[in-house]
């Protein structure tokens, strides 16, 4: 048995087709299906069904695929950790985080570490709080940025800061020009943008509605803050932000209510199990000084 029988066997596992399998792995099929039959041979179980229109995994390839899996994500680690150069002269770093952090946070962040580290090929990507913790434990991303809680078993949160929201209005709003708190249950009569369900943020919100008895007029939903801020620009709906993206924007007004939105603490994510390279440790100190200046 040799590695490419893995990786082959996932391959056709992924795609269901021996045909895609074998353009995506630059081979021939009837190569990819002699080699998938000699990883067969050698474990003597049928590991895959090719009775149906799609190549399914047997139950005897399901649990071979799944520790298969977990043994490609350790070489490769092991592989990262044998490239790792201590000095930071080059290296990848594979970094997400939820939609909030990308209006405030992570552009000073990722430019101080570029400036004294300009050798390191730093990968962003924003994305759902669930989809991060999914992603660190499959060895897809070295770092996420999103919000304490419950965490999927064998991710490691680290604190950074606290973070208030805020409901937030532009400047032809008629809320713009309110003097003083107003109370929660006034917004079943104004529509909102928010967040799309899946984000983490959208959940907090969800919860101060539900606390507060109140089911908000939701209006527009958006799976990116540039979007929201758009529509609140031109005056329609009023959203819901982190307050550090409403300083830095003047023509957006926070409209304080009461009962006041609850404060959520940001976090730093990583695989405790991983092998955390220099890369990741220096965007980690960076990531504590950015923090301290805040």
């Amino acid at each position: 048995m040799e590695l490419r029988h893995i990786r082959y066997l996932l391959a056709v596992a992924d795609h269901g087709n021996f045909t895609r399998a074998a353009e995506s792995l630059h081979i021939s099929q009837p190569t990819l299906s002699q080699q998938i039959k000699q990883l067969e041979q050698v474990l003597g179980v049928v590991l895959l069904d090719r009775s149906g229109r799609a190549v399914r995994l047997t139950d005897a390839g399901a649990v071979y695929a799944r520790h298969a899996r977990l043994a490609l994500r350790d070489l490769e680690a092991g592989e990262r950790a044998v490239h790792d150069v201590q000095d930071l002269s080059r290296g990848q770093l594979r970094v997400a985080m939820t939609p909030t952090f990308t209006a405030y946070f992570i552009g000073p962040l990722v430019h101080r570490f570029r400036s004294a580290h300009p050798g390191i090929a730093v990968t962003v990507r924003e994305t759902t709080q669930d989809r991060i913790e999914a992603d660190l434990l499959a060895d897809r991303l070295d770092l996420g940025i999103a919000f304490a809680g419950a965490h999927a078993a064998g991710i490691e949160a680290t604190d950074l800061f606290d973070e208030t929201l805020s409901l937030v209005v532009g400047p032809d709003h008629i809320l713009a020009a309110a003097t003083g708190p107003l109370p929660v249950g006034q917004l079943t009569r104004e529509p909102l943008g928010l967040l799309s369900s899946d984000f983490a943020t959208r959940g907090h919100i969800d919860d101060y509605f539900a606390a507060c008895g109140v089911r908000p007029h939701i209006a527009v939903e958006a799976n990116s803050i540039s979007a929201l801020l758009e529509f609140v620009r031109r005056g329609s709906p009023a959203t819901v932000l982190p307050d550090a993206i409403t300083h830095a924007h003047n023509d957006l007004h926070p409209v304080p209510l009461t009962p006041p939105m609850p404060r959520r603490t940001v976090c730093l994510l990583r695989r405790g199990s991983a092998y955390h390279s220099a890369a990741a440790r220096a965007f980690t100190a960076t990531v504590h000084e950015i923090v301290r200046e805040l």
